[in-house]
């Protein structure tokens, strides 16, 4: 279960959306949800990796060395 608090002029028009298609206003949350996760998870992911990069964690491969590995040089 999950409840949210909306802008109203972003309520208005998922109220609108719903109403035009027969849909529900969960029907459009959750698809928005599950569209959007993805990037998000993707977005966090790349974020970690910077800090571990910048703290010396994680070491970082030139494109060069990679393009040359899998083959891809010009």
């Amino acid at each position: 279960m999950l409840a949210i608090r909306l802008p109203p002029e972003v309520e208005a028009r998922l109220e609108a959306l719903a109403k035009a298609t027969g849909r529900t206003k969960t029907y459009y949350a959750r698809e928005a949800i599950l569209e959007h996760l993805d990037d998000l998870e993707d977005v966090y992911l790349a974020e970690q990796r910077l800090v571990d990069i910048r703290a010396g964690r994680t070491k970082t491969i030139p494109l060069e060395n990679v393009m040359k590995r899998y083959g891809l040089e010009d």
